[in-house]
């Protein structure tokens, strides 16, 4: 289990700064993990016996640890289906910010991670918040990372398609601008095509998703904007 998130640490650290370190989001360390106590360290550790009993002693269930994460925050970061669901249940809340301004569903759309987005959403916690310094979403930032199923999740629970965030870019620019023009990325700027996304909306220099895409000698991506009438 620790080997395991070990490497999920790592993996979300490398895919932010592999993205140019827009994403400021990254799980606890080790150390800080070895920290825990109370209801944060049972919600990274799955312990439901040890989470039930400290929900019946009337723990804090939106404590923060040093970074501003609540127990589910944790427990999201750590893959925890289990924790996630006994707090939400007994009214732990699933839309808050942690000090980077991140909320749960934008850490597991970061992460790469379509199980756990799809229990939070289930659980009701909102597709469309706006998070991080860059007054983003969680669409903008699985747009910009090419994860390309948590995209169409959130697109099907209704998160906004057009949201600019204080770069002026949308999930639809970041898929290209901050994208590889490759496989994943191009099914990501399929599918915010598809859904309907403003493909007029430009960039702070006024450049369309179509000129931005030409610039980059991302044919694939051209040619599924030109099919869809951007110009």
């Amino acid at each position: 289990m620790r080997a395991a998130l070990r490497r999920h640490v790592c993996v979300a650290v490398l895919s932010c700064l592999a993205a140019g370190g827009a994403c400021a989001q990254v799980p606890p360390t080790a150390s800080e993990a070895q920290a825990y106590q109370g209801l944060h360290q049972a919600a990274w550790r799955g312990d439901g016996a040890r989470l039930a009993a400290l929900i019946s002693a009337g723990a804090d269930l939106d404590a923060r640890d040093g970074h501003g994460r609540t127990p589910l925050q944790v427990a999201t970061h750590a893959r925890q289906h289990g924790a996630i669901a006994a707090l939400a249940r007994v009214g732990a809340k699933l839309d808050t910010l942690d000090d980077d301004r991140y909320d749960a569903v934008t850490i597991a759309a970061v992460a790469d991670d379509p199980p756990t987005l799809s229990l939070l959403l289930s659980l009701g916690a909102r597709p469309g918040q706006t998070t991080s310094r860059y007054d983003g979403t969680a669409l903008i930032a699985a747009a910009h990372l090419g994860h390309d199923e948590v995209v169409r999740i959130l697109i099907a629970a209704g998160a906004p398609l057009d949201h600019v965030n204080n770069l002026h870019w949308t999930a639809l620019i970041e898929s290209i601008v901050l994208g590889d023009g490759g496989p994943r990325h191009q099914r990501t700027l399929a599918a915010l095509v598809d859904a309907g996304a403003d493909l007029r909306l430009a960039d702070r220099q006024g450049n369309t998703p179509l000129q931005l895409a030409k610039a980059r000698g991302y044919s694939a991506m051209v040619e599924k904007l030109r099919s869809a009438g951007a110009r």
